[in-house]
């Protein structure tokens, strides 16, 4: 399932990251690579506040579409 579809506060794990290559290449670079562990913190406007490796990032929903957990 999509990244947006995971309840707050649930911890998953990251399959696959989806996307146009320079897409895949952002996300890779924000930590977003399969077999991470990554938690959605909350969602204001549709954008989300996720937790992954320790930081706290927040990332459009289209963005969030293409990280299938």
């Amino acid at each position: 399932m999509p990244l947006t579809m995971a309840e707050p506060g649930q911890e998953k794990l990251i399959r696959r990251v989806g996307g146009k290559a320079e897409t895949r290449q952002f996300l890779e670079n924000l930590g977003f690579v399969p077999g991470a562990l990554v938690t959605v913190v909350s969602e204001i406007g549709g954008n989300l506040i996720v937790k992954i490796k320790e930081s706290r990032v927040a990332i459009s929903r289209e963005m969030a579409m293409k990280i299938i957990v």
